[in-house]
């Protein structure tokens, strides 16, 4: 992978030209919930993908823990044929088991029935028993291009050091840190191999939720990734 990917989060079709003018590379599409993110509608992932040619990833989860059930999973697989038939990309999820391991099990099930669609896994590796095992599971998985992470539940600001810790040249590339992430901690990601980078409340004014995507904030992001020792051509 070459350069610094910059994945933005993006809830409404309004947000998605701030993010492309600003020089976001991938649109992460999801809904807010009382707790967490979720799925987003069909219809919100079409009119995300009409508004720009950037890659979307749209999230397949419907609760808040890290697992699903029977029923679950079936609506998730529909969600994700409908996802794809709107434009997505790709699709992003993450379980994980009783015993808090990454459900390899589950995750394949899911890619098997949604063949040759690559993926994120998500935060959900935050909450593993053993990163670094988890890491070792992850990697088995096929046509897995991203893996969002905080090195800790609580955020990058509790989780930075330990996440630093977990990378290696192995998984580093796929490593994608968000959940409060600063400018501060950039250089000292990209330094250890990461080349992905998720941004949500960062681009927007004041870093609220109920604000746009706004172009100037991404651009600041660009500018300081592009600006970084790193392979440039994207």
């Amino acid at each position: 992978m070459a350069g610094v990917v910059l994945e933005v989060a993006v809830g409404d079709p309004r947000d998605v030209p701030g993010a492309a003018e600003g020089g976001a590379d991938r649109l992460y599409a999801a809904a807010s919930g009382p707790t967490c993110r979720l799925s987003p509608e069909p219809s919100l992932v079409s009119a995300i993908c009409r508004e720009s040619d950037l890659p979307v990833f749209a999230l397949l989860r419907l609760n808040d823990s890290w697992s699903t059930t029977g029923g679950e999973f079936a609506r998730l697989v529909g969600l994700g044929e409908d996802y794809l038939g709107c434009g997505a990309t790709g699709v992003a999820f993450g379980f994980l088991d009783a015993d808090l391991e990454i459900d390899t099990e589950t995750c394949r099930l899911l890619l098997d029935r949604l063949p040759d669609v690559p993926w994120s896994f998500h935060r959900a590796i935050d909450s593993s028993l053993d990163p670094r095992r988890s890491w070792r599971r992850l990697l088995g998985l096929p046509r897995l291009v991203a893996v969002r992470t905080a090195g800790s539940p609580r955020g990058m600001t509790a989780g930075f050091d330990d996440l630093l810790a977990t990378l290696t040249p192995d998984n580093a590339p796929l490593a994608m840190p968000g959940g409060g992430l600063t400018a501060e901690q950039v250089p000292w990601l990209v330094e250890a191999g990461v080349r992905q980078l998720h941004l949500g409340d960062q681009v927007r004014p004041g870093g609220s939720a109920k604000a746009y995507v706004d172009a100037d904030y991404v651009r600041s992001w660009r500018s300081l990734v592009d600006a970084l020792p790193v392979d440039r051509a994207r």
